[in-house]
């Protein structure tokens, strides 16, 4: 990665100091350094606060079976076990935690597990069970006979639901990481060569990765479960060869990073493609990996999450289990080195394009799954460009056309050429003519089959009808970048007078300038003038120039969608540029 000063880094990441830790122990931690053991007593209060929070909880009667019952036992359990905690060894965790098994324990199967997310699910039994299996190691380690009771609860249901684990299924590629992680640490608790046997037969199906770092799934919300899946199987198993995958993951991680935390996810092949996610999950992986690895980038990403917003209340609230489980989260950090916030990265694998100049990055994406068939599992977003100033964010920018019903424009990949990023789709929409003599039948019942270009299905044999009248449209999107400054141009032709529209949706909250409010239609505008600017905060998006030749907004997505009633609009502002094919317009973005 390419450097930039140490000052300049950490100006923009707030990071704090790095951890030196003298001599790590379960229960105690001691430091040579002030201030980093004033960040071990931030750990230690956030469990305080969470501990005095769920006391007054399980107070009353549990009524619903959730995963973060896992993670209210742990934390009760390292307050009981961390002598600075302000609830060291009180008796009314004990109280808590065996109320807590206690339900866990009536609500799990015959076969060892919950019906949790899904029905009897050995994955989502998985899922809980990484903090049950943390909070009875540290339990363990303090066992008392006031914690008899408690011990011999967590044991039957945790073997219970490894036994579940060892012969039940999976459904999703990253299941086969939860479940193993799952066996690993009940192996560490309760060894069983069943266990590790089945681990082995999950891990001979091999870890997929590309070549850029992606996971099968090309998810940021399973990339992390699947990074800390194999670091718990590599750590408790000793198979160090797993860690080899995170690294790669990581290291893309970061590239996928805006400056504020969130997370890229255009290319995901699953729900989070149209969702908003951040970089807070993947804490515990860095700070492994720094402090394994003496990995200083690592190093400076970890310190660089600790100060994105909700740190607080997602990661140091749950952060001391894992402390106490394993020590090595406390071990110095090494001295930081700064990865780039200044590059221009194409990952070929998904084409997706990323670029930064310090605070200011764009995406480019246009690698959809094709066919184009929604479902959990292919990537389908029509999102080609994204851009961020700040706190200014144009959260996507999409191009639609009328023809017929086709909706959103999704490239057939990413060419690079003479410093453009270029992005095409070309369709062609048929019509049909009688079926041949041959493929006749007299009861009129053909095969129930989609048409030839996908766009529906019927029972009309189309694959064997001869086709005709065929219309075509060819919309090439053409991208160069200067020093934070895009200039797209858009070409769209073929068939004649067919309606396009570009669809601009910018971070709610914020305002614009220069644009023309759609009447009664709030948060939408049309664009025709020579420049714009959207402003949020102290920052502000330029762009221009806008051009209007017709009114209609509706059904973006296409008949795909608006057949089962859908939409892919997402909250915003929204604004809009329209034409009519042939379409030529040049726009620029900064």
């Amino acid at each position: 990665m390419e450097n930039i000063t140490r000052k300049s880094f950490l100006q923009q990441c707030f990071g704090l100091g790095t951890l030196a830790l003298l001599s790590p122990m379960i229960g105690h931690a001691q430091y040579i350094n002030t201030s980093e053991e004033n960040f071990y007593q931030q750990i230690v209060r956030a469990n305080n606060k969470e501990v005095a929070r769920l006391l007054t909880v399980f107070s009353t009667d549990i009524t619903e079976i959730k995963r973060r019952l896992g993670f209210d036992l742990s934390n009760l359990a390292a307050a009981y076990c961390e002598v600075k905690s302000d609830y060291y060894q009180k008796r009314e965790l004990v109280v808590a935690m065996t109320k807590i098994i206690r339900f866990l324990k009536k609500a799990q199967q015959e076969d060892g597990t919950l019906n949790l997310g899904n029905l009897a699910s050995p994955p989502d039994t998985a899922f809980i069970l990484d903090p049950l299996c943390i909070a009875t190691t540290l339990l363990k380690q303090n066992a008392s006979p006031a914690l008899s009771e408690l011990l011999s609860l967590l044991k039957e249901f945790i073997l219970k639901a490894g036994e579940s684990l060892r012969v039940g299924g999976i459904h999703t590629p990253n299941h086969r990481w939860v479940v193993s992680a799952a066996l690993a640490q009940i192996n560490a608790l309760f060894p069983n060569k069943a266990y590790v046997a089945r681990i082995d037969e999950w891990l001979s199906e091999n870890i997929y990765i590309d070549g850029d770092g992606h996971f099968l799934e090309r998810s940021m919300i399973y990339s992390e479960v699947t990074d800390r899946c194999l670091i718990t199987i590599a750590r408790l198993l000793k198979r160090p060869a797993l860690l080899t995958s995170v690294r790669k993951n990581l290291h893309l991680t970061y590239f996928y990073m805006e400056a504020n935390g969130d997370l890229v996810t255009n290319d995901s092949r699953r729900q989070d493609q149209f969702m908003t996610v951040n970089a807070l999950p993947f804490y515990h992986d860095y700070r492994y990996l720094a402090i394994h690895d003496n990995n200083a980038e690592f190093a400076a990403i970890t310190k660089f999450i600790e100060n994105v917003k909700g740190f607080d209340e997602k990661i140091l609230v749950d952060l001391l289990p894992y402390c106490l489980e394993e020590p090595l989260y406390l071990k110095p950090l090494p001295a930081v080195q700064n990865p780039s916030v200044h590059f221009e990265k194409f990952f070929k694998t998904t084409n997706l394009v990323r670029i930064r100049r310090n605070d200011t990055t764009s995406t480019i994406f246009g690698g959809a799954d094709f066919p184009v068939v929604i479902a959990s599992g292919r990537s389908t977003n029509p999102t080609f460009f994204t851009f961020r100033k700040g706190e200014a964010i144009l959260k996507y920018m999409r191009f639609s056309t009328d023809f017929f019903s086709t909706g959103y424009f999704r490239s057939k990949g990413i060419t690079y050429k003479d410093g453009k990023y270029i992005l095409h789709q070309s369709i062609e929409a048929p019509y049909y003519q009688p079926l041949p003599k041959q493929f006749k039948k007299a009861n009129g019942d053909y095969k129930h089959a989609p048409s030839t270009d996908g766009r529906f299905w019927n029972k009309m044999d189309f694959a064997n009808r001869p086709k005709s009248n065929i219309k075509t449209i060819d919309t090439s999107i053409s991208i160069e970048e200067k020093n934070g400054l895009h200039e797209l141009t858009f070409t769209s032709k073929g068939s004649e007078g067919v309606s396009v529209t570009i669809e601009l949706c910018f971070k709610e909250g914020g305002q614009l300038t220069g644009v023309k409010e759609i009447e009664n239609s709030p948060n939408n505008y049309f664009f025709e003038g020579e420049t714009a600017s959207y402003r949020f905060g102290k920052d502000s998006i330029d762009f221009g120039s806008g051009i209007k030749k017709h009114s209609k907004i509706k059904g973006l997505e296409g008949e795909m969608y608006s057949s089962h009633f859908g939409s892919l609009k997402m909250d915003g502002i929204f604004v809009y540029l329209t034409g009519t094919t042939p379409f030529e317009h040049r726009m620029t973005i900064s």
